[in-house]
C-alpha cells in the first residue's frame, strides 16, 4: 500500500468466474469433477429437481468418471439457518472431498454453506454478515464445488454469496466471501424446458434485479479505500467491468423475458434468459446489489401465508425474485436522481422511450418494470403478498439490518427512506 493512500478507492478488482454454458453441458460434470481430483462428492439437489432427467444425466456422468456420490435431496426452497445446519451435518458425516449442486439458487447456496461449515466448523453466527452475525472471514480455501443451475435466475454459480432465512430474526441475510464462489459453473439451458411459467418469471426478475441494481449501485470510486487489500469488499460498487455484463443482461431480458414466460417451448427465449442470468451473476458478483434486495429479505422473512402458484412447497414463502421485484419500481424512482443517465439506459433496454427528462427518468424506469411484471403475472405489489400498512415498521427493521446492501445504494437509505419505499411498493396497478 502507498504511504499516503487516497481517501477514496482507486483500485478495481475483477472477479472472473469459470463457467461452461451450452445445451448438453451437464454431461461434462463427471470429467470435470475427476479432473479436479475428486473421488467422492456430495450431490446437492431438491426432491423435485432430483427426479428430472437432467440430474440423472449428471449422476451417470459422475459414475462414468469414477466419482462416488453421496446425495442430499432435502434442500429447502428458500433455505433457513436450520436447513443450512442440516446440510452441513450431512456433508461432514459423508466425508466428501468436493461438491456438486444441481438446482436453483436455494440448492447452490445450500451447497456453499455446507462446504463452508463442513470445512471450518464453527458456531453458525461466525460467518454470517454483520450485524446479524459476526461477519468473520472464511479462514481458508474450501473444497471444490461445481454448481449447475436449473433455473434461469440466481447467477449463484458466479458469486461468493449465499442467502438464507435467519429464523430467530425473521429476516433473510447471508454470508459473503470470495472463497464461497464455486470452482466451476455448468449452465445447461436444457434445464429450463421443464420450468413452470411462474418459476421462469420469478427467477427472471431476480436476474433483472441483479443487473439493474449492480448497474445503478454506488460507483466503486465513491467507496473509502480499505486499510488492506484483503479488506476490499466483495461488492465493490458499480464499475466498468460489471457495467458491461449488466447492460447486456438487461438488453437480453428486455427482448426475451416475456417470451420465455409465455411459451415453455420457446427454447431461444429460455436459453437467452439463462445466458442473461450468467451475465448478471458476473455483474453483481463484482458490483453487488442494493436496496431492492435489502427490502426483499424482509419481505421474504416476514411472510405469513402467501404460497406462490406452481411452486412445489408445503410452507408459506415468497420466491426470491418475486420478493425483489415488488420493490424495484419504487426504488427506481428513488435512486434515479443519483444517476439519471444509467436509469435512462436501463429503462430504454427494458422497452421504455429513452427521451424522458432527468426528472422523469425514474418514473419511466418504474413504468417499464411494472409493465414487465404485469405481462408475466407477477404480484402488483406488497398488498398482493398479504402485507398491509401495519406491517411497514417490521419490514423497515428487517431491511435496515441489511447494511451491507443498503451501503451499496447510490443514495443514503435510512429508516425514513425505507418507510417511504415500502409504502410506495404497496401496489403499482
Amino acid at each position: 500500500m502507498p504511504d499516503a493512500p487516497h481517501e477514496h478507492e482507486t483500485v478495481l478488482e475483477v472477479e472472473a468466474p469459470r463457467v461452461k454454458f451450452g445445451r448438453g453441458a451437464i454431461a461434462e460434470v463427471g470429467p470435470e469433477a475427476a479432473g479436479l481430483g475428486l473421488r467422492r462428492v456430495a450431490l446437492f439437489t431438491d426432491r423435485h429437481v432430483g427426479r428430472l432427467p437432467l440430474v440423472e444425466r449428471a449422476r451417470a456422468s459422475l459414475r462414468a468418471a469414477g466419482v462416488d456420490v453421496a446425495e442430499f435431496d432435502a434442500v429447502r426452497i428458500e433455505p433457513t439457518d436450520t436447513s443450512f445446519r442440516e446440510a452441513a451435518a450431512f456433508a461432514l458425516d459423508a466425508r466428501v472431498d468436493g461438491y456438486v449442486s444441481i438446482g436453483g439458487g436455494s440448492v447452490i447456496d445450500t451447497a456453499k454453506a455446507a462446504n463452508l461449515y463442513a470445512t471450518y466448523p464453527a458456531p453458525f453466527e461466525r460467518y454470517v454478515n454483520a450485524p446479524l452475525g459476526d461477519g468473520a472471514p472464511v479462514p481458508g480455501p474450501l473444497a471444490p464445488h461445481i454448481a449447475c443451475p436449473t433455473t434461469s435466475g440466481t447467477g449463484s454459480e458466479c458469486t461468493g454469496i449465499t442467502i438464507f432465512d435467519f429464523e430467530a430474526h425473521d429476516v433473510k441475510t447471508g454470508i459473503a466471501s470470495r472463497r464461497l464462489r464455486p470452482t466451476l459453473g455448468i449452465v445447461d439451458p436444457d434445464a429450463t424446458r421443464t420450468l413452470p411459467a411462474t418459476v421462469v418469471a420469478s427467477s427472471g426478475f431476480d436476474v433483472l434485479a441483479h443487473a439493474l441494481e449492480s448497474f445503478t449501485a454506488k460507483p466503486y470510486t465513491q467507496r473509502l479505500r480499505p486499510l488492506t487489500p484483503q479488506a476490499r469488499p466483495l461488492s465493490q460498487g458499480a464499475n466498468p467491468y460489471s457495467d458491461l455484463a449488466c447492460v447486456e443482461a438487461l438488453r437480453v431480458l428486455g427482448e426475451h423475458l416475456v417470451r420465455a414466460v409465455d411459451d415453455a417451448s420457446d427454447d431461444e427465449a429460455r436459453e437467452a434468459v439463462m445466458w442473461a442470468a450468467t451475465l448478471a451473476g458476473i455483474g453483481f458478483g463484482n458490483a453487488g446489489v442494493h436496496v431492492p434486495h435489502g427490502m426483499a429479505y424482509a419481505v421474504a422473512g416476514l411472510v405469513r401465508d402467501f404460497v406462490p402458484r406452481e411452486y412445489d412447497v408445503d410452507h408459506a414463502m415468497v420466491p426470491h425474485g418475486m420478493s425483489v421485484i415488488v420493490s424495484a419500481p419504487a426504488v427506481a424512482k428513488f435512486t434515479a436522481s443519483a444517476a439519471p443517465e444509467k436509469h435512462r439506459r436501463a429503462a430504454t433496454l427494458l422497452g421504455a422511450d429513452g427521451s424522458a427528462h432527468d426528472d422523469e427518468v425514474g418514473d419511466a424506469l418504474a413504468a417499464a418494470l411494472a409493465r414487465l411484471m404485469r405481462a408475466t403475472a407477477m404480484p402488483s405489489g406488497l398488498r398482493a403478498l398479504g402485507y398491509a400498512d401495519a406491517d411497514v415498521p417490521a419490514l423497515v427493521e428487517g431491511a435496515f439490518a441489511q447494511q451491507r446492501l443498503l451501503g451499496n445504494a447510490p443514495r443514503a437509505v435510512g429508516r425514513e427512506e425505507l418507510t417511504a419505499l415500502f409504502r410506495s411498493a404497496a401496489a403499482y396497478w
